[in-house]
Protein backbone atom coordinates (compact mmCIF):
# COMPACT_ATOMS: atom_id res chain seq x y z
CA UNK A 1 0.00 0.00 0.00
CA UNK A 2 0.58 3.69 -0.71
CA UNK A 3 0.29 7.17 0.86
CA UNK A 4 -3.05 8.76 -0.63
CA UNK A 5 -2.43 12.03 0.30
CA UNK A 6 -4.81 13.67 -2.16
CA UNK A 7 -7.95 11.57 -1.20
CA UNK A 8 -10.93 12.61 0.71
CA UNK A 9 -9.37 11.64 3.59
CA UNK A 10 -5.74 11.99 3.06
CA UNK A 11 -3.67 9.21 4.63
CA UNK A 12 -0.92 7.31 4.86
CA UNK A 13 -0.45 3.54 5.35
CA UNK A 14 2.17 2.62 7.78
CA UNK A 15 2.77 5.95 9.40
CA UNK A 16 5.29 4.31 11.82
CA UNK A 17 7.66 3.07 9.31
CA UNK A 18 7.05 5.01 6.22
CA UNK A 19 10.26 6.14 4.93
CA UNK A 20 9.05 8.57 1.85
CA UNK A 21 10.23 11.59 3.68
CA UNK A 22 11.03 14.96 2.36
CA UNK A 23 14.50 17.11 3.77
CA UNK A 24 13.09 18.94 6.25
CA UNK A 25 17.01 20.81 7.14
CA UNK A 26 18.15 21.75 10.24
CA UNK A 27 16.35 22.05 13.51
CA UNK A 28 16.11 26.20 13.59
CA UNK A 29 17.27 28.05 17.00
CA UNK A 30 19.92 25.24 17.82
CA UNK A 31 20.87 25.02 21.76
CA UNK A 32 23.52 22.10 21.18
CA UNK A 33 23.99 19.37 18.23
CA UNK A 34 23.13 19.02 14.83
CA UNK A 35 19.58 17.84 14.92
CA UNK A 36 17.82 16.97 11.21
CA UNK A 37 14.09 17.05 10.66
CA UNK A 38 12.60 15.37 7.93
CA UNK A 39 8.80 14.47 7.60
CA UNK A 40 5.72 14.16 5.10
CA UNK A 41 3.08 16.05 5.12
CA UNK A 42 -0.47 14.45 5.12
CA UNK A 43 -2.83 17.22 4.99
CA UNK A 44 -2.92 20.93 5.21
CA UNK A 45 -6.02 23.04 5.15
CA UNK A 46 -7.03 26.61 4.12
CA UNK A 47 -4.36 28.97 5.99
CA UNK A 48 -2.56 26.22 6.81
CA UNK A 49 -5.01 24.94 9.47
CA UNK A 50 -5.20 22.14 10.25
CA UNK A 51 -1.80 20.90 9.22
CA UNK A 52 -0.84 16.91 9.83
CA UNK A 53 2.03 14.60 9.24
CA UNK A 54 4.78 12.91 10.45
CA UNK A 55 7.41 14.25 11.69
CA UNK A 56 11.42 12.60 12.56
CA UNK A 57 14.19 14.25 14.13
CA UNK A 58 17.67 13.44 14.97
CA UNK A 59 19.47 13.96 18.34
CA UNK A 60 20.00 17.41 19.64
CA UNK A 61 18.83 20.33 21.76
CA UNK A 62 16.74 23.48 20.52
CA UNK A 63 15.00 26.25 21.65
CA UNK A 64 10.82 26.37 20.87
CA UNK A 65 7.92 28.10 20.89
CA UNK A 66 4.66 26.35 19.78
CA UNK A 67 2.35 28.25 17.24
CA UNK A 68 -0.67 26.76 17.98
CA UNK A 69 -2.20 23.91 19.76
CA UNK A 70 -0.35 20.72 18.62
CA UNK A 71 -1.46 16.96 19.29
CA UNK A 72 1.17 14.47 19.21
CA UNK A 73 1.81 11.08 19.11
CA UNK A 74 5.43 9.94 19.17
CA UNK A 75 5.94 6.69 17.79
CA UNK A 76 9.56 6.15 18.25
CA UNK A 77 12.75 7.68 19.66
CA UNK A 78 12.75 9.03 22.95
CA UNK A 79 13.26 13.34 23.49
CA UNK A 80 12.92 15.62 26.47
CA UNK A 81 10.24 19.00 26.62
CA UNK A 82 11.22 21.10 29.33
CA UNK A 83 9.03 24.20 29.56
CA UNK A 84 10.26 27.63 30.49
CA UNK A 85 8.50 26.92 33.54
CA UNK A 86 10.39 23.91 34.68
CA UNK A 87 8.20 21.55 33.58
CA UNK A 88 9.55 18.38 32.14
CA UNK A 89 8.15 15.95 29.79
CA UNK A 90 9.84 12.98 29.03
CA UNK A 91 8.42 11.17 25.44
CA UNK A 92 8.89 7.59 24.02
CA UNK A 93 7.26 5.14 21.81
CA UNK A 94 4.02 5.34 23.24
CA UNK A 95 3.35 8.86 24.38
CA UNK A 96 0.29 11.44 23.62
CA UNK A 97 1.28 14.81 24.30
CA UNK A 98 -0.78 18.12 23.64
CA UNK A 99 1.17 21.02 23.43
CA UNK A 100 -1.30 24.19 24.02
CA UNK A 101 -0.76 27.11 21.47
CA UNK A 102 2.25 29.66 22.95
CA UNK A 103 4.01 26.25 24.81
CA UNK A 104 7.78 27.23 24.66
CA UNK A 105 10.90 25.66 26.16
CA UNK A 106 13.66 23.59 24.86
CA UNK A 107 13.89 20.13 23.40
CA UNK A 108 15.93 17.74 23.56
CA UNK A 109 15.84 14.45 21.43
CA UNK A 110 17.80 11.83 22.55
CA UNK A 111 17.18 9.11 20.47
CA UNK A 112 15.61 9.52 16.42
CA UNK A 113 12.06 10.63 17.32
CA UNK A 114 9.36 10.27 14.89
CA UNK A 115 5.85 11.97 15.58
CA UNK A 116 2.75 11.56 14.19
CA UNK A 117 1.69 15.39 14.50
CA UNK A 118 -1.33 17.63 14.24
CA UNK A 119 -1.90 21.63 14.30
CA UNK A 120 -4.82 22.98 14.82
Amino acid sequence: MTDTTNSSAPHIHGATTFADLVDWGSQPDSVEGQSHSSGRLVFKGPGNQPESGIWVCTPGRWRLSIPRDEFCHFVAGRAVYRSDDGEVIEVEAGTVVMFPGGWSGECTVIETMRNIYMLV
